[in-house]
């Protein structure tokens, strides 16, 4: 695996298949952002960050994104998210990484109120930040509340988001089984009906996406355990034998294949 100068490695992958040239990108657009709902870009100089993105080349998302400007800050935030997730070695490192979309989702909401991504990516990039700092740290800074209120921020903008629907199913998910059904009931409005339903809704909103099913696989596990093992299996059975149409598909295929063996 290659690693580029600056530190960021390259994506382990065949990325040949994901390159979206010339009017490549704007016809599959729909099917590339099923899962975002991020609308096709004006500026080339964006359109050219997310070629990058799809191909897998996240560090030249990442800085032609910031480079074209606050139309550029979705692709530079969600590059360095995935690439964070998937690649990023230490975690000190995603957390500067995590910390840095975040507050860049607040100028963006700040400019563009309406723009849901602001605020799905600073749900995303909170909630993998919670994750790495530990229960009690993340209860102590509020980041559940903060997350929960930035993907509802994100549905009640766009409908459509599947991803925002994951996030929320993974919210209740991963709220009861840290803390409860009665407390996180009580604090966080968290319940297992909702979680699923959230899950249900982003699979019928994107019903091509795996990163939906093993989401929804892991947040069945957490919520019911060994009961609902015919369904997790299935989900992961399901997202492996997924056709990837980009790099981050791609890594959500291998992570399903990895998970089954």
């Amino acid at each position: 695996m290659a690693t580029k100068k600056s530190g960021w490695v390259a994506f382990p992958g065949d990325a040949s298949a994901f390159h979206y040239d010339g009017a490549a990108l704007k016809k599959h657009w729909a099917r590339l952002h099923r899962g975002d709902a991020e609308p096709f870009p004006a500026d080339k100089a964006v359109q050219d960050a997310w070629r990058h993105y799809h191909a897998g080349d996240f560090q030249g998302a990442h800085e032609a994104g910031l480079a074209a400007g606050l139309d550029g800050y979705n692709v530079a935030n969600k590059a360095a998210c995935i690439y964070a997730n998937y690649l990023g070695k230490s975690d000190p490192a995603k957390i500067k990484t995590y910390q840095a979309v975040a507050a860049r989702c607040q100028e963006l909401q700040a400019a563009q109120p309406k723009n849901a991504n602001a605020f799905y990516l600073q749900a995303y990039a909170l909630g993998r930040y919670g994750q790495l700092i530990g229960v009690a740290k993340a209860l102590a800074e509020g980041i559940g509340g903060k997350v929960k209120a930035a993907l509802e921020a994100a549905i009640e903008l766009e409908p459509k988001h599947a991803d925002a629907h994951i996030g929320l199913g993974t919210f209740h998910a991963e709220v009861i089984e840290k803390v409860g059904a009665m407390i996180g009931k009580m604090s966080y409005g968290a319940s297992k009906e909702a979680a699923v339903e959230h899950y249900e809704k982003a699979l019928e909103l994107n019903p091509e996406s795996a990163i939906a099913r093993t989401e929804m696989a892991d947040g069945l596990y957490k919520l019911f355990g060994d009961k609902r093992m015919k369904d997790v299996e299935r989900l992961y059975a399901e997202a492996a034998a997924h056709v990837p149409m980009d790099a981050m598909e791609w890594l959500d295929v291998e992570a399903a294949k990895a998970e089954m063996e």
